[in-house]
């Protein structure tokens, strides 16, 4: 052959090359998926542009051309459940097949670290995980992901067949819901978990919405995206000095250092001078032991650290915790203590979100022999390695709003679904009121996004933290209450679960009765089933002299008051001092009766009105509990700080 002809063959060959462009679809188009019944069934990728696409499935046949940009889309009519099927898209060069294809109801599953939670980590994972083969529930996980503007795919991920091999990997809430629906639906069931631990609302809310709100006004997304750049090489800038902590390498534990600094404790790094930071911090605290007896018993309380200590006491380390909520109480060993001065130091390693020592002053304490020696008040610090050393802000999603939404929901809204189910709100926990306009407002906005009203059903905030002995106000119950609030919307249902968290655990493992009280919810919102399910509601009250009547819906078959006592508990009142007491309550008919005999002229009650209800239990004879109530509106919480 000659140079010209070589040459002219490699030209047309370029140019042949240079024409052709794969076929592309999101990643949740894949064998094994699931897509919606009774629906149009929207498909769509990109292509060569102007290249012509033949969609076929179930007898179906959709043909398109790509536009100029190669993107093209089809839509399918409305189909009944049913399946296996295969489904084919076919170009000009290229056949992608997809097979072991489902009708059926695809459910999104999406909230927080409770929803993410995997049913390989939970109370009854051991019988559960090898019973999980259903092969007509199939699972997708998008994986994490931010975005600043709507993105067109997710993370490369399939959808997977319902076993012990992926199933003990997935969100466990979003297992059992999809398990009690496919039991007793007995059609194919598809779950789409898309979910982030320690999450706001406001990311999971697409921008032109929440930019609206007057808290947002400001906010400008070029420049917290500018303010992105470089961002990757400072990061691992930070991860370097964070694993080279020079406070272990100097042993700063050992108080032979300067530079300390004064700051009072116990405080986070947010309400401090060190500000709103990540990182490690070291705080040195010295105090002085007039009596100390042979062999004495000694326990030193911190209160919760956020998130990591390391806590030395005269140089010797004497307890380690990892867990940002729980309160740290370390015995000291015998010798560890001395007589006269001695010096506390600890490390701090906060990885997002507050930091900190950030319990109350009375938990940060020394008790030698039952004699307690305060230590709040005048501490020292000295910053070891902070964010803001490194330009860094806060880096994760609640950096700022909209970017999961841009990254895990918006690439999925034309692919049609049944509904949402929702685990979220530990994260808002102090700014009820805000979350009690943005959740209806997020729902409104996926349903807009989606193009129509679907079934939205979400998990009522569990009991949580230490039961207090009196009435007091809550920021998890005024939490509790804005999402209740959201009932008001059309096709909405409520998970109740103050009867199944754990006091010193976020994260309660029963994640079993959590699906399964979900999957009531949404047989009868989204199934119109004749079932109850929901536990009482307040509806109304009535004062008459000295007690007040309260009157329920979802009664059920009666209203009972469950557990080993006969009487029902978690009520208070309150006359117009506004001030609540413990009130006795007693079942009358389909009503309860509240009164406390101090108090002439209630003018309002309160039910289960606590970060931990733990009394709380007044049910329905069916099993399920009542939600948490008030029936004032007076404001008493100060929004302040996030939990996460």
């Amino acid at each position: 052959m000659s140079k010209l002809k070589l040459l002219l063959c490699i030209v047309f060959i370029s140019i042949g090359f240079s024409g052709y462009a794969a076929i592309t679809l999101p990643y949740f188009f894949s064998s094994n998926m699931v897509v919606q019944r009774d629906k149009p069934v929207k498909i769509w990728g990109t292509a060569a542009k102007n290249e012509s696409i033949t969609v076929s499935f179930n007898q179906q046949h959709a043909k398109v051309k790509a536009n100029a940009k190669g993107e093209w889309l089809v839509t399918l009519q409305p189909m009944a459940w049913g399946g296996p099927f295969e489904m084919t898209i076919t170009g000009k060069k290229e056949t992608k097949t997809f097979t072991n294809v489902l009708i059926g109801d695809v459910w999104i599953c999406s909230g927080q670290s409770n929803m993410e939670w995997p049913l390989g980590d939970v109370s009854n994972t051991a019988t559960e995980v090898p019973a999980s083969s259903f092969p007509n529930i199939r699972l997708f996980t998008v994986e994490k992901d931010m975005a600043m503007a709507p993105k067109t795919n997710v993370k490369q991920a399939a959808w997977q067949v319902c076993g012990p091999e992926s199933s003990r990997y997935f969100s466990a809430v979003g297992y059992f819901f999809g398990k009690q629906l496919h039991k007793d639906l007995n059609i194919p069931i598809g779950l789409i978990n898309t979910s982030w631990g320690g999450t706001n609302i406001q990311t999971w809310t697409s921008w032109d919405l929440i930019k609206e709100r007057p808290e947002y006004k400001n906010a400008d997304v070029n420049a917290y995206a500018a303010s992105m750049n470089g961002i990757d090489e400072r990061k691992a800038q930070f991860n370097t000095a964070l694993q080279n902590d020079k406070g272990s390498a100097e042993k700063w534990y050992n108080n032979n250092v300067i530079g300390w600094k004064p700051i009072m404790q116990p405080a986070s790094y947010e309400s401090s001078e060190i500000g709103n930071a990540d990182g490690i911090v070291w705080f040195k605290k010295e105090f002085d032991v007039n009596d100390l007896p042979a062999n004495a018993h000694i326990v030193l309380s911190l209160g919760p650290v956020d998130d990591i200590d390391s806590t030395y006491l005269n140089g010797q380390l004497v307890g380690t915790g990892r867990v940002w909520n729980q309160d740290r109480v370390y015995t000291i060993p015998t010798g560890n203590l001395k007589k006269g001065k001695n010096t506390l130091v600890i490390k701090v390693v906060d990885g997002g979100g507050g930091g900190g020592l950030t319990g109350n002053a009375d938990q940060l304490y020394i008790e030698v022999e039952g004699a307690k020696i305060p230590l709040a008040g005048q501490w020292q610090y000295k910053p070891s390695v902070l964010s803001t050393e490194f330009g860094l802000k806060e880096l994760g999603p609640n950096a700022f709003p909209s970017q999961l939404y841009n990254a895990m929901i918006a690439p999925l809204i034309q692919f049609a679904i049944k509904g949402a189910i929702w685990y979220q709100g530990e994260s808002n926990a102090d700014e009820a009121a805000k979350y009690k306009t943005l959740f209806p407002a997020m729902i409104r906005n996926w349903r807009s996004k989606w193009g129509y009203d679907f079934p939205f059903i979400w998990v009522q905030l569990a009991n949580f933290m230490a039961a207090v002995p009196e009435p007091v106000e809550s920021a998890w119950a005024e939490l509790r209450d804005a999402q209740h609030s959201a009932l008001s919307l059309p096709q909405t249902g409520e998970a109740v679960i103050i009867d199944i968290g754990e006091a010193k655990d976020i994260h309660p493992r029963n994640k079993k009765d959590v699906g399964y009280r979900l999957a009531l919810a949404a047989e009868k919102v989204a199934y119109n089933k004749d079932l109850v399910h929901s536990g009482p509601v307040y509806r109304s009250m009535q004062v008459q002299g000295d007690k007040i009547i309260l009157t329920f819906d979802h009664i059920g078959n009666g209203l009972v008051a469950k557990d080993k006592y006969a009487y029902l508990r978690g009520f208070t009142i309150a006359g117009e001092d506004k001030k609540f007491v413990w009130a006795q309550a007693q079942i009358v008919g389909n009503t309860i009766v509240v009164h406390n005999a101090f108090v002439k002229k209630p003018v309002a009650v309160r039910y289960a009105w606590a970060n931990n209800p733990d009394d709380a239990n007044l049910y329905n004879a069916d099993g399920l509990p009542a939600s948490p109530f008030r029936t004032d509106n007076w404001i008493m919480i100060t929004e302040g700080k996030s939990i996460y």
